[in-house]
């Protein structure tokens, strides 16, 4: 099963503004915020009225992430590529606000500059376009190219580490679980690149919507490497676990 990032990354633009995927083969419905499944054919209730998968998924979203819009919003700069000021228009835009009661919400600025930060979007809009469409017929392409592994949406930093093919992914985990993948770990390497290979696979030792102990991560960890310690510190500094301050709970990152 694909891990939640690669489902985020890899989900139509429609998939996304919904928020939501189907699985013909498992005949799934899950939600690309945290992973929540609900199965075609099973009736679902709310306490009060009962659902369909489909449409108990959409009240899921509704009742546990808001909106799928405040979710997307919500994202880093680095996977949105808007600034704090633009993500508060965009808000007051879907809001269906006027310019003149932006302007007022806002408390400064004029009706221009809203129309003109309102073209810039526009403009931007038309990039992301052309660029779907450059990327998809490079992609459709048979010419061999390399896959890259995805990267998680909750990642803390983005950089040239993260250019990993899924061919140096398999070596990388081959080389360092010399007893097969779900055994130990035979050393933790050095190298950035090969740290987020390794932890990328760790990680699925843990489930999501699940809150764990800090003993309970140490035991899991422990399995995997001695210094089970750094493996956690690692796991958050990379942004695929959290955890609250008093190291109480741990979870996953989705």
């Amino acid at each position: 099963m694909e891990q939640l990032s690669d489902l985020f990354w890899n989900a139509s633009v429609a998939e996304l503004q919904r928020g939501y995927i189907y699985c013909q083969q498992s005949q799934e419905y899950t939600c690309l915020i945290c992973g929540h499944k609900f199965i075609k054919g099973i009736i679902y209730s709310d306490g009060v009225t009962y659902f369909e998968a489909e449409k108990f998924m959409e009240l899921h979203i509704h009742l546990e992430h808001s909106s799928t819009f405040e979710y997307l919003l919500s994202l880093d700069k680095r996977f949105t590529g808007l600034t704090d000021h633009q993500k508060t228009l965009l808000t007051h835009f879907y809001q269906g606000l006027s310019d003149a009661e932006i302007v007022q919400q806002t408390g400064g600025g004029s009706t221009s500059t809203i129309r003109n930060h309102r073209f810039t979007l526009r403009e931007k809009e038309k990039q992301a376009k052309v660029f779907l469409a450059i990327m998809g017929m490079v992609d459709a392409k048979p010419v061999q190219q390399p896959q890259f592994i995805t990267i998680h949406k909750t990642a803390t930093m983005i950089d040239e580490r993260y250019a990993i093919t899924k061919e140096d992914n398999e070596k990388i985990l081959h080389a360092y679980f010399e007893q097969g993948l779900s055994g130990p770990l035979s050393e933790f390497p050095g190298k950035e690149k090969r740290k987020l290979v390794i932890l990328r696979h760790i990680i699925k030792r843990f489930e999501a919507n699940r809150q764990y102990t800090e003993k309970e991560v140490n035991s899991i960890l422990k399995e995997v490497y001695p210094d089970y310690v750094t493996l956690r510190r690692y796991l958050i500094e990379y942004g695929f676990m959290d955890r609250l301050k008093d190291g109480s709970q741990y979870w996953l990152k989705l």
